[in-house]
């Protein structure tokens, strides 16, 4: 900021004290010439005069602070010693104009138009005929003086265009400034909203991998420790489950945790690279006899660990698998053609089948029979998961963090969950997402594929 914008700024911060001084400045110049322009006594006008001039600077203090009151003060000052016979009081009444700027800059319309309409009025009518009046002249005296009128007149429409174009620029200026606040109070409130939708997008990540993977887990350690002294076998393979639940669980949590530190290095990357940041390209100090060398280069290189995709539709079947290797009696059903799918909608898909099961495991009793379906139609892809156990009975009317997680990510992508027991006995999970662009006009014959426990 340059030393006149801030000089600007503490004189807008400061205007009272500001036009208070002026004013004085102002006083000490204009009592010394003041002089009734048409008094045909001079010596015995001074006075008066200076008591109009000190009446008409009293209210310059306020010209902006309170613009319409200091402009009616100046005006009704002027009317008043014009109606008392002192027709002109010089150079007192050139503040008039001062009043005129200040109500137009910083006045609302109607006063600056009530006041330019004051100005006419008093200019081309009140002015001639006090003055005539006032000489004695009669209706040759006016007519004399129309053409002093309409200097006057001339001179404050002049006054009052550049104050319109001051006015202009004052008004623009400030819908700016009100325009810019607006967009950091949005850019808070967006950067606020982002940072919640994170921290739901992450929790409900965290929810589904580890109470998935835990409940697996809980489940092959207690019927491990009670097969391990009738079934040695059984209770390796349990082991076996959970060392290789473990390892899925820690590989999906690498994936969450690698596609967070991949956005926030390629956050620091635009950082870096953007103009004006003042941060200088990192160097990568190599062998003696390559000496230094750009860190974009030792980018182009292979990562050890870079972060793997995220499940989507097609890794159910996997999860199917794994659910049977748990105990579960799964089956797995596909409908229709398959499409590629975007990467959020596949990973819902996945997260919303990956909840069912664990709270299949966790709810629907000893021995549960499971259906999970795929359907895909022109316009949406459903996944319908299905048991036969107890699982209404024994979740109760508590939604708990899973399901509400499962209408989440639904809700992300415009789709529905219809969650709820099933007639006969069992729960039902429901969900069915629109598939994003136009549909198939001529969708193939659907095929179907069960898989059995």
């Amino acid at each position: 900021m340059s030393w006149i914008e801030r000089m600007g700024r503490w004189f807008e911060a400061h205007r009272f004290g500001v036009d208070l001084t002026t004013t004085v400045l102002l006083a000490g110049v204009m009592l010394v010439a003041a002089t009734d322009l048409y008094s045909s006594q001079p010596d015995l006008g001074r006075g008066e005069s200076i008591a109009w001039t000190v009446a008409l600077l009293a209210p310059l203090p306020w010209r902006r602070t309170r613009p319409v009151a200091s402009a009616v003060g100046v005006f009704g000052v002027a009317l008043a010693h014009i109606l008392a016979g002192y027709p002109m009081i010089m150079p007192g009444d050139l503040l008039v104009l001062v009043a005129l700027w200040s109500v137009t800059v910083y006045g609302p319309t109607w006063s600056h138009v009530t006041a330019i309409c004051s100005t006419a009025v008093g200019s081309v009518i009140v002015l001639p005929v006090a003055v005539a009046v006032r000489g004695g002249l009669g209706a040759s005296g006016v007519a004399e003086m129309v053409p002093v009128g309409i200097f006057c007149l001339v001179t404050g429409l002049a006054v009052w265009a550049f104050a319109l174009v001051r006015r202009s620029r004052r008004v623009t200026m400030d819908a700016l400034r009100d325009r810019a606040h607006r967009l950091e109070i949005e850019r808070d409130q967006q950067a606020r909203i982002s940072a919640a939708a994170e921290r739901a997008r992450i929790a409900r990540e965290m929810h589904d991998i580890v109470a998935h993977s835990l409940s697996i887990v809980v489940a092959q350690a207690d019927g491990g420790r009670y097969a391990a002294a009738s079934d040695p076998e059984a209770a390796v393979r349990a082991l076996g489950t959970i060392s290789e639940t473990g390892r899925t669980a820690l590989t999906d949590m690498r994936r969450l945790l690698g596609v967070l530190r991949s956005q926030d290095d390629e956050d620091a990357a635009r950082d870096e690279a953007s103009p004006g940041s003042g941060a200088t390209p990192a160097l990568t100090i190599g062998p003696a006899a390559g000496g230094a060398r750009p860190a974009s280069a030792a980018a182009d290189e292979p990562r050890q660990a870079r972060p793997a995709p995220q499940p989507g539709v097609e890794e159910i079947e996997d999860l199917v698998a794994q659910a049977r290797d748990g105990g579960q009696r799964v089956s797995l059903v596909r409908v229709g053609e398959p499409r590629t799918l975007p990467a959020g909608m596949g990973l819902t898909l996945y997260r919303v089948c990956q909840e069912s099961l664990t709270n299949v495991r966790k709810h629907a009793g000893p021995d549960p029979a499971v259906t999970v379906a795929v359907r895909w139609t022109t316009s949406t892809v459903e996944l319908e998961v299905l048991d036969d156990g107890r699982g209404a009975a024994a979740t109760g009317n508590d939604p708990g963090f899973g399901l509400r997680g499962m209408r989440e990510r639904a809700n992300l992508y415009g789709g529905t969950l219809e969650t709820g027991p099933r007639r006969g006995g069992g729960f039902r999970v429901h969900l069915e997402l629109p598939l994003p662009g136009a549909p198939v006009t001529a969708p193939p014959a659907p095929t179907t594929t069960q898989e059995d426990a």
